[in-house]
């Protein structure tokens, strides 16, 4: 059974003009994705991508012609699927979808240090949010804690395991 977890990768924004256009808020890195004729999943219902204004962040759907129309739908947000997101978002070398890092173990030197529960985005980097392992909580350390999205500190992704190898971090949940 393939996953049909949602994702929120975007959400529309207040009318702009006469003709339904609105501004779109991404919360994707990845605004290639939003293509003419993309059918697109929304807590309002499935709507249809007429074209997507980058430079502008303005975004036209087929069926809203009218500011009044934009306004019924405005602070809805979009999603898209697992297999959506791979379909529509190609990444480089070296770069992860989100959901592939979720959940992930974090590892020291062989040493569990937690799972990683989110990311948070900080205008220095990207951090994960790491729940720390029940062993080291027991020692007495926090029971969660921060690390940056670094190579200092990221050693190796495998998302097949799920694990993530990293330096440096016991010493930042020493820290915190």
């Amino acid at each position: 059974m393939k996953n049909k977890k949602k994702i929120v990768v975007a959400q529309f924004g207040r009318a702009v003009g006469l003709k339904g256009e609105m501004k779109l808020h991404l919360q994707t890195d990845f605004p290639e994705q939003f293509v003419k004729g993309r059918k697109i999943t929304t807590d309002r219902g499935i709507l249809e991508i007429e074209y997507y204004n980058p430079k502008r962040g303005l975004i036209k759907l087929f069926g809203i012609n009218t500011p009044e129309d934009a306004k019924k739908i405005t602070n809805a947000k979009i999603y898209a699927t697992e297999e959506e997101s791979r379909e529509y978002c190609k990444l480089e070398e070296g770069q992860y979808f989100w959901f592939e890092i979720i959940d992930a173990t974090v590892i020291e030197n062989g040493e569990i240090l937690g799972v990683v529960k989110d990311i948070s985005r900080l205008p220095s980097s990207d951090y994960l949010e790491v729940i720390t392992d029940d062993s080291l909580i027991e020692q007495g350390f926090a029971k969660n804690f921060l690390i940056p999205y670094l190579p200092q500190f990221i050693k190796k992704v495998n998302v097949e395991e799920k694990t993530i190898e990293v330096t440096g971090a016991k010493d930042i949940l020493e820290a915190s």
